[in-house]
This record gives structure tokens, sequence and C-alpha cells, in this order.
């Protein structure tokens, strides 16, 4: 049985890598994609591996990335490797873009998407905590944060709003296949 991709997007600071650390700490069955990205390592944040533009270039060239994508002025990469989780029958999760959304589908036809939420005060305040942008970027980001997914996916939303613990049994919920 092949293992089940989900594409876990949402606005920054709706706390999708955290949903996604917590929801591998209770099932440690998933596999995480560690995403490739072109900024420094130092930058902090979630666990990625970053790289030069021109390495990310390399890879991409040699066909090590399953999917990638641009965003923000970053080029974003997710690992073949995945394919290996997925072929040993787990269920893989990454942290993705929307605008990467029917591609991934059109090659993973079996993909979820999770679609993490949080009302605009709670992302702002989340950002603001991570002291890494001005607060006109903010804005912006903020801006941005109302989401429309291609139609047709499959998409569950997780709203993470409120208490941890509950966001964490929803997300779990949503990884669920779907009832026919």
């Amino acid at each position: 049985m092949v293992g089940r991709l989900h594409a876990v997007v949402g606005p920054s600071g709706a706390g999708k890598d955290t949903l996604i650390d917590a929801a591998r700490a209770v099932r440690r069955d998933l596999a995480v994609a560690r995403r490739v990205i072109t900024r420094p390592s130092a930058a902090g944040g979630e666990d990625f591996e970053g790289v030069s533009v021109e390495e990310f270039d390399r890879r991409l060239a040699a066909g090590e990335f399953a999917l990638h994508w641009e965003a923000h002025g970053l080029k974003y990469g997710v690992p073949i490797e995945i394919e290996t989780a997925l072929n040993e029958g787990r269920d893989v999760l990454f942290n993705g873009s929307r605008a990467i959304l029917p591609e991934a589908y059109a090659l993973y036809p079996n993909m979820g998407v999770l679609l993490i939420t949080a009302s605009p005060e709670v992302l702002a305040d989340r950002l603001a905590s991570r002291g890494r942008e001005t607060r006109a970027e903010i804005e912006k980001r903020l801006a941005r944060a109302e989401y429309d997914i291609a139609p047709g996916l499959p998409v569950r939303r997780v709203n993470n709003d409120g208490a941890l613990d509950e966001a964490v049994a929803a997300f779990l919920a949503a990884l669920q296949p779907e009832r026919v």
C-alpha cells in the first residue's frame, strides 16, 4: 500500500510547523519532508536546509526535488526522498504553498490538503513575536492571509486559534482517509 502525501498550507503564523511537529510526536509513523530553501539556515523558524540559489538550481537540474516552487523571493524544494517513504506505505507531510497544489495533486493524486487557519489577530501576534519582519511586512503578509485553494482539491480545514491540544486533535483527525 502506498502512503499518502499531505500538503500542509496556510498563512504565515497559522502554526503549520507547530502542528506538524505535534502530530509527529503522536504519530511516529508519519514522515515529514525537510524542505530545502534558498535562505540561510541560521534564519531560524522551521527545520529546513538552507542553500544558495546556485546549489538549489543544481539540485533541481539533477532531479533531486519531488516538488519545487518560488514564493516571497525564495526557492523551496521538497526532496525526492519522500518517494521512498510513500512507497513504504508511510504518510508524508510537507509544509507547502497553495501555488504548488495543482501540480502536486497531478503528481500525487491521493494527496490531501490540510489548510491551517487562524484569525488575523492571532496571525499578527504570532508574526510579531517572531521578530523577523517589520510591521509593514507583517501587514503585507496579513493582506495575503485569505486563502483560496484551487477548486477540486480535497481540502480539510484546521483552525489553530485556541488551545494547541484541540488543534492537534483536529489536525490528526484531518489526516485520516476520507470516509465514503
